[in-house]
């Protein structure tokens, strides 16, 4: 638990040299703003519930969290999954959820299961990043269009509807007012990076709407201020039913956050975050937040990487943010107030474009069909179901690829006998019922089976001489697939004999029961001894001898022995 907390060596540069990290904070802040309105309208709790969340978890994930760079607060992937929830159990239902989902990140985080996300497949993380951007897109339509009340289960059926309705009585107003904002944020993010466009672009259209007085649904008044901490949304009964959510909640807030912390490692030299803290701060973050009206958190990918543009070197800069955003709760709330929602329909609209990264999207369609397949099945999985499904068929198709890949790989095949590597003496049973086969690479459940059925086919020997000491990897399955072979190759009379078995192999046969009959008798150091034997078994004979070469390429991996060559 000690190695989860913050320690005063964290915050010493920041209390040193505070200048860079305040301006950093300061411009976050500006770009989170209409970020936390938007993204609280989205997922259904309101704009005072997105403030809410950009505060308490955005300042808890600051202290606590695992990365100095890390801006946590409401993000589109998070607002995604609340959508359904909130319709099936109701304002007080996200809130269970998203301490329940606290809760359990603080378990994984304890687990230590925080480092499991460095074996996340690119086109798995690609294929979901892609899909959070379309499914954000959809979720703006019926705001950008204008249409209060689009129906639909999925978020591509009430984006549907909204276009359907929109059609039926068009008004140019709203989509004007959302495509205008989008593109000033677009534009002149592309110039001026560091300046808070989302926040220009928000203005404007709220003093137009207001001069012109144009016919625009606003946000409305929000409270001036955060509610006092309650547990009152909490009821018992519901618990059961929001285990599965809760579950997905966790999931998703580990995933995102994780990402968005390994992002900002790279977009810095020298740095590197800790996963497992991560998952504590958040874990605290979402039981926080909605004691207060807030809605689940998340580490946020663009808000992050604004900090470390802007400058931010330390968790001051974060935690910056927080305070600047609580003062505009205290303080401008009257303001905010006035945002036509159009106007955030377009601000989310800019960032689910600046989301997708093309050239990543084409480097791996083009870098393999199987890498491609699974990028596609995760975006489209996205988008037509939900998030967690999404990664969770992702990855289990990059796992059946790569097995499909690696078996395909693994082969029997004959190849000519040559003086090296004790050769020498199988040519000298070239006389003899002698056959040799040496086993490279893992024999596991995907190739073992072949192997079987290639070791069967052997004829007119009476010795079977299998060389060990080149396998790589054996499992379960790969012994009973072993074992099998040898009793069928006994049952025809025929002597099997291994050489160069290694401890830990020898170990996982002897549990399997896959020795030879002979058992540590059949067992050789090398395939000198074992050839030596074999000579008592067989008579001097002019058959034509058999020699086969078990072949796995396999890649040359320090630490994985599960892929075949």
């Amino acid at each position: 638990m000690r190695a989860l907390l913050p320690t005063w060596s964290e915050w010493r540069p920041a209390v040193r040299a505070p200048g860079a990290d305040l301006l950093a904070g300061l411009i976050v802040a500006l770009v989170a703003l209409p970020l936390a309105l938007g993204f609280g309208i989205s997922s259904g709790l309101g704009a005072a519930a997105g403030l809410a969340t950009a505060v308490i978890a955005g300042t808890l994930a600051a202290v606590f969290g695992g990365s100095r760079f890390q801006v946590s607060g409401p993000t589109g992937a998070m607002t995604v999954v609340l959508v359904p929830i909130v319709h099936a159990h109701g304002a007080s239902g996200v809130l269970t959820v998203g301490l329940m989902a606290g809760i359990m990140l603080m378990v994984l985080a304890v687990a230590g299961v925080g480092r499991a996300v460095r074996y996340m497949p690119a086109p798995v993380i690609e294929g979901f990043t892609a899909g959070i951007a379309v499914v954000i897109a959809l979720q703006q339509f019926p705001a950008a269009l204008g249409i209060a009340d689009a129906e639909g289960d999925k978020v591509w059926q009430s984006a549907l509807d909204a276009v359907r309705r929109f059609a039926g009585e068009p008004s140019l107003a709203t989509p004007a007012t959302a495509l205008g904002v989008a593109v000033v944020i677009l534009i002149g993010g592309r110039y001026l990076p560091k300046l808070p466009f989302a926040l220009v672009a928000v203005a404007i259209a709220t003093v137009i709407t207001r001069v012109f007085d144009l016919d625009l649904s606003l946000i409305g008044s929000i409270p001036s201020g955060l509610p006092a901490p309650s547990l009152g949304f909490v009821h018992p009964d519901q618990l059961g039913s929001l285990l599965a959510p809760a579950l997905a909640v966790a999931a998703l807030a580990a995933l995102e956050s994780l990402l968005s912390a390994t992002a900002a490692d790279s977009m810095c030299v020298g740095t590197r975050h800790n996963p497992d803290r991560e998952l504590f701060g958040q874990g605290l973050a979402n039981i926080a937040a909605p004691l207060f009206g807030g809605v689940p958190a998340t580490g946020a990918i663009a808000r992050t990487a604004v900090n470390v543009r802007s400058g931010g070197r330390t968790r001051l800069a974060a935690l910056t943010h927080a305070v600047i955003l609580t003062g505009i709760v205290y303080l401008g709330a009257s303001l905010v107030a006035d945002i036509p929602l159009a106007a955030l329909a377009g601000v989310l609209l800019a960032t689910t474009m600046r989301m997708v990264e093309s050239a990543s999207l084409t480097a791996i369609a083009r870098a393999s069909r199987g890498d491609a397949i699974i990028m596609v099945v995760t975006f489209g999985v996205t988008v037509a179901l939900d998030l967690v499904t999404a990664v969770a068929v992702g990855v289990g198709f990059a796992i059946v690829l790569a097995l499909r890949s690696v078996a395909r790989e693994a082969r029997l095949e004959q190849v000519p006998l040559e003086d090296t590597d004790h050769l020498a003496e199988e040519h000298d049973l070239l006389h003899d019922h002698i056959v040799a086969y040496r086993i490279e690479g893992p024999l596991f459940f995907a190739a073992a089976h072949r192997f079987l059925l290639e070791l069967a086919e052997v004829a007119d020997v009476k010795v079977v001489i299998l060389r060990m000491s080149k396998i790589t990897a054996l499992d379960s399955t790969g012994a009973l697939v072993l074992k099998d072979a040898i009793g069928k190759l006994e049952h025809r009379h025929i002597t099997v004999l291994l050489s160069g078995l290694r401890p830990d192999h020898h170990h996982r046969l002897c549990a399997i029961g896959a020795l030879p009959a002979a058992g540590e008798d059949a067992l050789f150091a090398n395939t000198r001894e074992a050839i030596d034997h074999a000579r008592h078994f067989v008579p001097v004979s002019r058959a034509k001898p058999l020699a086969r070469h078990w072949a796995a390429e396999t890649p040359d991996h320090e630490d994985t022995e599960t892929l075949v060559r």
